[in-house]
């Protein structure tokens, strides 16, 4: 597996049986690979309830499509709604998790996903929504850019998507949960040390005891 699918496989196990989730843009959309479809209701916010991974070229269908125009495929038992309704679903507490990808996360747990000053943005999307209204949120990223900048911040400096802090973070690097409002650095990813974790990470955070 690369990096991307080490991450994805390490929020799914984030899951439990019978729960309604979201996956965002980019990473989150790794995580259908790593799950049993017949044990999760996945939700995309355009309006689908029992979204799947597409399993063959014969289920291709161009308007099938989840929140970031990919075909996907569609459960037996899956329900389409429009967008009112798809939003008043996140808003009302209905989904249990939501898989978010992010440009950077603070020490406060807030997280900037959707605009990078002076490049041009579509706008912030579901994000925002989802961040109010799903019961957890775990953010899926790379634990730096491409270019080596840091993306466990310890402010954001991008615009930030809501005033919610997030629950989780997978990084290619190191697990950590928001545990007491501080970051509590819960796995070490293979292949990965506390002192590569420290070094690319500016915001505090504790070591879990049970961490060797």
């Amino acid at each position: 597996m690369d990096k991307r699918e080490i991450i994805a496989k390490r929020a799914a196990e984030e899951l439990k049986p019978g729960s309604i989730i979201n996956l965002g843009i980019g990473i989150p959309t790794l995580v259908t690979k790593f799950i049993n479809p017949d044990d999760f209701f996945i939700h995309t916010e355009n309006g689908l309830l029992g979204m799947k991974e597409l399993e063959s070229d014969e289920e291709f269908d161009p308007l099938i499509v989840n929140a970031g125009k990919m075909a996907v495929g569609e459960e037996i038992g899956a329900s389409y709604f429009d967008s009112a309704t798809s939003f008043s679903m996140i808003r009302g507490g209905h989904v249990d998790v939501a898989i978010l990808g992010a440009l950077q996360v603070d020490e406060n747990g807030q997280i900037a996903n959707w605009a990078i000053p002076g490049k041009n943005i579509l706008g912030v999307g579901g994000a925002m929504d989802l961040l109010s209204g799903a019961k957890k949120v775990i953010v899926s990223i790379t634990h730096t850019a491409k270019d080596g900048r840091i993306k466990l911040v310890k402010e954001c400096d991008y615009p930030i998507t809501s005033l919610r802090a997030v629950d989780a973070i997978v990084t290619d690097l190191g697990f950590f949960e928001r545990v007491d409002h501080e970051w509590v650095l819960k796995e070490i990813m293979p292949n990965s040390s506390l002192e590569e974790i420290t070094k690319n990470t500016e915001f505090h955070f504790k070591v879990d005891q049970d961490i060797n």
